[in-house]
């Protein structure tokens, strides 16, 4: 059996992007609106734009070999040595660890292959199932950001988590 768990989004990999795209509340995962297959091999054209740029790393999240959720170091800085760390799952593979292990995995690649030392995210405070991925996969707490995202004109507040080389 195939364990791998990451691996660059491809092309033919667009009619996934697009049914993620159509569950609730994922339409804010992604940077333009995917309501077609080519809207959604754009988006895929976009992460290796900007991998070939060094600027975002983004995998697609493998479950029995298929697709499930994203994974990406992306605000890569090579000044401060910075990237900040975002994922997203499917429907189906939430509540399986994968989104932890994915995490830990893509902090790994981005320690040992682009030469990072601190990587951040953040999520919203009334995300629990993201606070656990993040704590999961090593991050620590470094406190609240207030009023930081803005949803359908309402503003949430975020919890900011950092993991360090050398943690």
């Amino acid at each position: 059996m195939d364990d791998t768990l990451l691996r660059p989004w491809r092309p033919d990999d667009a009619p996934i992007i697009l049914a993620a795209s159509g569950e609730e509340m994922m339409d804010r995962q992604f940077t333009s609106q995917i309501d077609s297959l080519p809207a959604a091999e754009e988006w895929i054209a976009l992460l290796t734009s900007r991998r070939n740029e060094d600027t975002a790393y983004s995998f697609a999240v493998l479950h029995e070999g298929v697709p499930v959720g994203n994974v990406a170091v992306s605000s890569v800085e090579r000044r401060h040595l910075t990237g900040w760390v975002s994922y997203w799952m499917r429907e189906q593979a939430r509540g399986k660890g994968l989104a932890t292990r994915a995490c830990r995995e893509v902090s790994e690649f981005a320690f040992a292959e682009l030469g990072l030392f601190r990587l951040e995210l953040a999520h919203r405070l009334d995300n629990p199932a993201s606070c656990r991925v993040a704590t999961g996969a090593g991050f620590a707490v470094e406190g609240v950001e207030r009023a930081r995202l803005l949803y359908d004109g309402v503003r949430f507040d975020t919890e900011t988590h950092a993991r360090l080389a050398t943690d």
